[in-house]
């Protein structure tokens, strides 16, 4: 009961975090501020702790799961022990997805990004194509966030 409760817990912090950073915070940045380049610079580094979280969340997620492993099912095993063995398997495959998108938009894809910032200089002006670039990487980066975050409500509801 405790593990689960805990389960629950690290479940709605990352799935929380998620949904602050990536739908309140960054978009407020760019409403609020009339200077975009400051606006990214502290949304990057939003997303970088973002990031962090998530690979701690998804770690103690496994470790929460690993230790609540019960018999993998089977023939003899009863209804309740499939089902809880299921359930489990479903729980660990959403969370290592969630770490899959965490670990290519951190590590694959961010850097790529910061890059063509740093490319553009202080004033953050990029040209044409460093710009289109910079715009299909935002918007896959994008796509995983919102893959990762539906994954994330669904992870809080299977708790």
């Amino acid at each position: 009961m405790l593990l689960a409760r805990t389960r629950l817990l690290v479940a709605t912090l990352w799935a929380g975090s998620l949904w602050a950073v990536g739908y309140l915070a960054a978009p407020t940045l760019f409403a609020t501020l009339s200077d975009r380049v400051l606006a990214g610079t502290i949304a990057a580094s939003l997303f970088k702790n973002q990031a962090w979280l998530s690979i701690a969340c998804a770690l103690v997620m496994l470790a929460l799961l690993w230790a609540t492993q019960t018999s993998t099912g089977g023939i003899f095993a009863g209804p309740a022990a499939n089902m809880a063995a299921k359930a489990r398997r479903t729980l660990l495959l959403i969370v290592l997805v969630m770490l899959g998108c965490t670990l290519v938009s951190h590590f694959g894809l961010q850097p790529m990004m910061a890059s063509l910032r740093a490319a553009a200089g202080p004033g953050g002006v990029m040209e044409g194509a460093a710009r289109n670039e910079f715009g299909i990487l935002h918007g896959i980066s994008s796509a995983i966030y919102l893959v990762q975050s539906l994954l994330a409500a669904w992870l809080v509801v299977k708790q």
